[in-house]
């Protein structure tokens, strides 16, 4: 994990591998405008940086890198300008999450560099915890995987086959060391970070290596070391409490299924948040097995699961004053002798019945149980995370989470405070017409309604397993939880942690009793 630092020094005398700067896009037909904390570095251009950076054809374009040698004089060789978009109107600052994502970008362009100043503009602590934040989060790589030998036969964390290692150190030029606030941005952006690239790392990890009982020891693990408490039920204890909807999800697979309970208390809480996570560590479908060419990512399907592991441990780092309860609805969905088949009929851990009509949709199925004994508790409010339906891929593309709840003003908090952090989302209806298309004639529910509104029909489903009077949201991830593309901005190839930041700030507007 990259190191980072407030400080104080000059831009000029900083020892450090390079100086990255924020050049924002001009108005009307204007080239690229130098933004403010890049001052000294254009004084060494003798003011004439921005025309330098639009020889070399900078725009200020979001996410844009340009590299140039430093001007004489500076202990860095390098400067590194970073587009940060639209140049903001006269009287205001750099939106947040403009700042993250330059941040970001600026960490992935400086792989395999010991230390890098970021002089980006900062109005206040708030701004250097996003820089922070994009650092950390644009600095992250996967690589457990690959040969990290050099060819001296020694583990340098990286070859010039497998690509360079992160950035190793980050300093924030223009913050105060010793003011509190900053400091206090400085960790809860290292806390958030550090948990959400955790998330990624359990995405990211190969089905082989992470099946429900290996993510379960991995909670086990992190709770301890975090206070945080932890109850596991295996198969026997989920056979025992009648948990039909995961039992049945899990039945195909050799590696059997969990239910993870996480309890991070606090003393001066006032208010009780559950969340809950899909967990289907790999996905084939089920005997209503996936078309060929949908089944290399399926290792991604439990990335809600990942979401509410973070969460909950981010809030136990943070010492956050409200009590969160996070279910790890965790199962493998394979076809086999065992496994669940179309029209079969599962009684579900709330005591409903369902009948199965299509394997692969699973997700709804272990999620209701979670559901429903999240609701024995009777928080203040459910929020469950899940990579649920294609259908609101189809509706929302690849970089937005759709929202569904049963009431109105917590959609819209829930939608606010994904805005707020940065995760593009929308807030989605649920019409009770399509509740129709999930009638069954042998069972409670069928897990299948009509096709069109896929989504909002899953969103249906899960709402039926919510207990009564009590607040719920649902947030649809399939579409940003893994990024088939390239990297952009933080946001890495493969695992995303996509969700992690909403819950955290949802946990923190609770706390602070601006959540109703």
């Amino acid at each position: 994990m990259t190191a980072l630092t407030l400080s104080t020094a000059a831009a000029a005398g900083l020892r450090a591998d390079a100086i990255v700067i924020g050049v924002a896009k001009g108005t009307g037909s204007s080239g690229p405008v130098v933004a403010p904390g890049a001052e000294a570095v254009d004084k060494g251009y003798d003011g004439r940086l921005a025309g330098v950076l639009e020889t070399l054809g900078a725009s200020g374009a979001e996410g844009e890198v340009t590299k140039l040698p430093a001007p004489a004089g500076f202990k860095a060789p390098v400067v590194v300008a970073v587009g940060l978009g639209p140049q903001p109107e006269k009287g205001s600052g750099y939106d947040a999450e403009a700042l993250r994502r330059a941040a970001g970008a600026a960490a992935r362009a400086l792989a395999g560099s010991r230390k890098a100043a970021f002089a980006l503009p900062l109005a206040d602590a708030a701004d250097a915890g996003a820089v922070a934040e994009g650092v950390l989060l644009g600095a992250y790589s996967f690589d457990a995987y690959k040969d990290t030998a050099d060819n001296s036969g020694s583990k340098n964390g990286k070859n010039a086959k497998n690509g360079k290692a992160p950035l190793a150190e980050a300093a924030l030029l223009g913050t105060k060391p010793r003011d509190k606030a900053y400091r206090a941005a400085l960790e809860r952006a290292t806390a958030v970070a550090e948990e959400l690239n955790r998330a990624r790392d359990l995405v990211n990890t190969p089905p082989n290596d992470l099946n429900p009982e290996a993510f379960a020891a991995v909670a086990q693990a992190v709770a301890k070391e975090h206070g945080i408490k932890v109850q596991v039920l295996d198969e026997k204890a989920l056979a025992k409490g009648g948990y039909g909807g995961i039992l049945g999800v899990g039945g195909g697979s050799a590696s059997a299924p969990r239910l993870v309970k996480l309890s991070y208390t606090s003393s001066k809480a006032k208010k009780h948040l559950a969340f809950v996570g899909k967990g289907i560590t790999y996905d084939s479908g089920g005997i209503s097995l996936k078309p060929a060419g949908h089944n290399e990512t399926m290792k991604c399907d439990m990335s809600g699961a990942a979401a509410v592991f973070a969460a909950v441990v981010a809030a136990a780092r943070l010492g956050l004053e409200v009590n969160v309860t996070g279910w790890l609805a965790l199962a493998e969905n394979m076809p086999s002798g065992s496994a669940t088949r179309p029209g079969d009929v599962l009684r579900m851990y709330s005591g409903k019945t369902v009948e199965v009509l299509n394997t692969d949709a699973e997700g709804r199925l272990v999620l209701a149980d979670a559901l429903w004994a999240a609701s024995q508790e009777k928080p203040d409010a459910i929020v469950d995370v899940a990579t649920l339906t294609g259908a609101m891929v189809l509706a929302l593309g690849n970089r937005t989470f759709g929202i569904m709840a049963n009431d109105d003003a917590f959609r819209t908090a829930v939608h606010e405070a994904a805005e707020e952090v940065g995760e593009p989302a929308w807030p989605m209806p649920l019409p009770e017409h399509l509740r129709k298309g999930m009638e069954s004639a042998t069972a409670d529910i069928a897990n299948m309604g009509e096709r069109m509104g896929g989504g909002l029909v899953a969103g249906l489903f899960l709402k039926e397993f919510v207990g009564e009077g009590i607040t719920w949201a649902h947030l649809d991830i399939a579409g940003p939880a893994f990024n088939e593309g390239g990297p952009f901005g933080y946001t890495p190839k493969g695992g995303t942690g996509s969700g992690v930041r909403t819950l955290v700030r949802l946990a923190e507007l609770t706390a602070a009793g601006e959540l109703g």
